[in-house]
């Protein structure tokens, strides 16, 4: 089942998270589902969730997923061992969750322990139905840095990967965490990225 009241997407990343939270597995949905809660929203068909997924975790995490999912228990092994991703895909409506495995990545760490809980639809204790429900979603920094890291690694040509960048540093403002983008900026190699971006959205001096 999942909740009703929303888009496929939102449903399926409120079943996928509420799985991984039953089963104590830190997360943070990300990509543009992050995105489009810092900034300019816009719509999706998959999910991005990074999770901090040990192997310990796959026996019961595939029973929990199954028969409601499509997922492959050697797939997740395979991502668990390597630090890598694998998917699963939601039957009922087709959405696919990608599941990123934190593994040794310091930055991943980093996103899973500073996710911030964000309301999704109506609060299910507050009279609206249970037609929405919380989840822990990505920073807006790392959001941006996250981004950026896929549009340089995608050849810089991805004008949608950069309008949600400036999307959510529009959206945020002076709220943003500057020291935190540039730290982390030097250490994944789009610090020259990260200024184009920041004077584009006019948060430069």
């Amino acid at each position: 089942m999942t909740p009703e009241g929303l888009p496929d997407p939102l449903r399926v990343a409120l079943v996928a998270v509420a799985v991984l939270e039953r089963l104590a597995i830190p997360y943070a949905a990300a990509g543009s589902l992050a995105s489009s809660v810092h900034g300019e929203p816009r719509s999706t068909d998959d999910i991005d969730i990074v999770a901090d997924l040990r192997p310990a975790h796959i026996a019961p995490l595939t029973a929990a997923l199954q028969p409601d999912w499509y997922v492959s228990e050697d797939a997740m092994r395979d991502a668990i061992a390597r630090g890598t991703s694998f998917n699963a895909v939601h039957l009922g409506t087709g959405v696919k969750v990608d599941f990123f495995v934190v593994g040794s990545d310091g930055f991943d760490a980093r996103r899973v322990a500073t996710a911030q809980a964000v309301q999704i639809g109506a609060d299910p204790g507050g009279g609206g139905g249970g037609r929405g429900g919380t989840l822990r979603v990505d920073t807006a920094e790392h959001t941006v840095l996250r981004k950026l890291e896929w549009f340089r690694r995608g050849g810089e040509t991805s004008e949608r990967q950069w309008r949600d960048v400036v999307g959510v540093l529009r959206a945020q403002g002076r709220r943003i965490d500057r020291e935190e983008l540039t730290a982390w900026a030097g250490r994944l190699g789009v610090s020259d990225l990260l200024q184009r971006v920041l004077d584009e959205a006019g948060l430069i001096g």
